[in-house]
């Protein structure tokens, strides 16, 4: 049988298991079914041998036999059939949610960050999910056509790091409506991202395809070219400069994978604290210790990239009139946001290097 590749993993949600998992760097050598048992709930060892024998788990692209051992930094790709109790996992959980807003098609909710949206490896429970599923049920959510069935009345989502709003949709009618308006683009996002580096034009857009990183699976890589990835389009506008990092909000043309993360990166302004793309690194400002201790101290403030989705515009279901909600930025974001103005304000009598 022949093996599958990453390109399947894009394809056939609804009928199989996807997960992608990179190896702890301090992890011990153990056979590769014990270690998944360990990572993955609800999969037997004996599904999991079944896979390896038929080539749907590989190691760093190649299959493997049942007894190889896992090695640190190694990357597991695993694509199982769903068993039926795959489709029956979801728990309602008693989880607050920030309702923004509530009617008959829609809720909007404000994602704190850390939350995972949906279920995945390693993040069966504690998801926004979870959480919704114990304000409504499973069965009065919708599934849009194509989502695996652990994402009822989800028609978009932001990553786990990131906070903002977010729409469910209650119904097929209000699933379908919003799905289209995602597809054709029309759906109004703007998020506020702090990036590293003084952001020189006060507006700009990015063009890019954005599309999976043949050398790192984990992250999304701007093909310049064309010729590879899905088309994207980000506006941005600085909305403050602090020299050494800028805020900026940027209003999505397109809804790619870490597609404000990746765009910016490219122009060389990497989101602030952006572990998975190098952000959490100093990119920019002075050689002095201080500095140093300064910038970790604004790490340790905000452990996640500096990403929030602050509004969120679409046309209402059943009304057929246009809507804006609003959030304000979380806690930590204006801390670390509080931490730069009184930074900078300090050296205003001094030159500020930048080396």
């Amino acid at each position: 049988m022949k093996a599958f590749t990453y390109a399947d993993l894009e394809t056939n949600d609804e009928l199989y298991i996807h997960e992608v998992i990179v190896v702890d760097k301090g992890q011990s050598y153990i056979r590769i079914d014990k270690y998944l048992i360990n990572r993955m709930e609800r999969i037997t060892r004996s599904r999991l041998q079944v896979g390896i024998e038929n080539g749907n788990i590989l190691v760093n692209d190649k299959p493997v036999k049942s007894n190889y051992k896992v090695k640190p930094n190694d990357m597991i790709s695993v694509l199982l059939p769903y068993a039926d109790e795959d489709r029956n996992f979801l728990a309602p959980e008693d989880i607050p949610l920030d309702i923004v807003h509530e009617d008959a098609d829609i809720l909007i909710v404000n994602k704190a960050p850390g939350m995972v949206v949906h279920p995945g490896v390693g993040n069966y429970t504690g998801t926004l999910v979870n959480a919704i599923l114990h304000h409504f049920s499973l069965e009065q959510l919708p599934i849009l056509k194509g989502n695996p069935m652990d994402r009822p009345g989800l028609v978009h989502r932001i990553d786990k790091d990131t906070s903002g709003l977010l729409v469910i949709a209650k119904n097929d009618h209000a699933m379908a409506f919003l799905a289209n308006q995602f597809f054709h683009h029309t759906i109004e996002r703007e998020y506020y991202a702090l990036v590293w580096g003084d952001v020189k034009e006060d507006r700009g857009t990015v063009v890019g395809n954005i599309g999976r990183n043949p050398h790192d699976r984990m992250q999304m890589k701007v093909f310049a070219d064309g010729e590879e990835g899905k088309f994207a389009v980000t506006h941005y506008e600085v909305v403050e400069r602090f020299y050494y990092v800028t805020l900026i909000k940027c209003r999505l043309e397109t809804g790619r994978t870490h597609q404000i993360r990746v765009h910016m990166k490219y122009i060389g302004h990497t989101l602030f604290n952006d572990k998975r793309y190098g952000g959490d690194q100093i990119l920019k400002g002075t050689v002095y210790s201080k500095y140093k201790q300064f910038v970790e101290n604004c790490f340790n403030l905000i452990p996640r990239q500096a990403l929030h989705a602050k509004s969120l515009g679409f046309i209402h279901p059943t009304t057929g009139e246009k809507i804006v909600f609003e959030s304000e930025l979380p806690d930590d974001f204006t801390a670390v946001l509080d931490k730069w103005r009184k930074y900078i304000n300090s050296r205003k009598e001094m030159p500020i290097d930048d080396e």
